[in-house]
């Protein structure tokens, strides 16, 4: 399964953390955005060469030290359809130099459109007979609290493709708490979704353990991780919410299991956007992020060991 490919690319990396690339244009240094505009102004077209030649860098400078990315797809839609070809080659790039693409695409619709939304990001669109591949990530974030109806269609593609998901249970952000910790009966309302999306997945385990369905669990909330890392054995966290946001590393260590597996957290601002706080040019904004994805890497291992 493909959590399997995901938790083989941490230990070997002895890892477990992944890279946002929420590449919005005001993080791409002056020099590579003045060279794109010089070519194709001050545009899409010019914002997304920019980008993709930041992506390009930082992809670059990571893939030996990461086991994962994980591009955001709202920074790239609100560039139109140019936009949505830059996270294409993105990904593509991404894969070619060895690295497991998480597409956060927070995806909650149901039925054919769902459906659709599968077939874009995970397995690919039927055109005359043949099937043709686009996004191809290996694994998608969803919103699933429209319930079953807007997960499944992403399972059964999942399922084909040996590929898998992140469904959002507990999230970073300060309003999670709104809905997600109402009480629903004996339980609250994040921990039904937890038990859901287990529930989904039964016999899909891979050699670890970890079914196809992971769960998106914030690390601003850590006695919550902790209680659904107990709940949910047999699920994958995502974890976000380290650094900017106020996680840290002593706050993520509960998403794993008692062999440091299970669980990948992300930093997005904090590898991408490193060079703004080296008081440079940006000129060095690659070994700015490798240097940063460095520092997260041994800061967790203080607490995580992964055998």
């Amino acid at each position: 399964m493909s959590f399997d490919v995901l938790q083989d690319k941490i230990r070997a990396m002895k890892n477990p953390t992944v890279a946002g690339l929420d590449a919005r244009i005001e993080y791409v240094p002056e020099h590579l955005r003045q060279n794109a505009y010089a070519e194709y102004g001050p545009g899409f077209q010019g914002a997304c060469e920019a980008i993709w030649q930041f992506n390009v860098g930082l992809i670059d400078a990571l893939h030996d030290i990461v086991p994962a990315v994980k591009p955001q797809a709202a920074y790239y839609e609100n560039l139109g359809w140019r936009g949505m070809e830059l996270l294409e080659r993105t990904i593509r790039y991404a894969k070619s130099k060895g690295l497991f693409v998480i597409a956060d695409i927070k995806r909650g619709d149901i039925g054919s459109t769902a459906a659709a939304y599968a077939e874009g990001w995970l397995s690919g669109a039927k055109i005359e007979g043949r099937v043709f591949k686009s996004f191809d990530a290996d694994c998608v974030t969803l919103n699933g609290y429209m319930g079953s109806d807007s997960i499944n269609p992403f399972l059964k593609a999942a399922r084909q493709e040996d590929k898998c998901v992140f469904v959002l249970v507990k999230t970073s952000n300060p309003g999670s708490g709104e809905l997600q910790d109402l009480v629903a009966g004996d339980r609250q309302v994040y921990q039904v979704m937890g038990d859901l999306t287990q529930r989904l997945t039964g016999g899909t385990e891979g050699k670890y353990g970890y079914s196809i369905a992971g769960a998106v669990t914030g690390a601003t909330y850590p006695s919550d991780i902790r209680a659904l890392r107990k709940r949910l054995e047999h699920t994958f966290f995502l974890v976000p919410g380290y650094g900017a946001q106020g996680g840290t590393a002593d706050d993520v260590k509960c998403a794993f299991d008692k062999y440091g597996h299970g669980a990948i957290v992300n930093s997005s601002r904090g590898i991408m956007c490193a060079w703004q706080k080296t008081g440079s040019d940006g000129t060095n904004f690659a070994a700015a992020a490798r240097n940063a994805a460095i520092a997260m890497r041994d800061d967790i291992k203080q607490f995580v060991t992964i055998l």
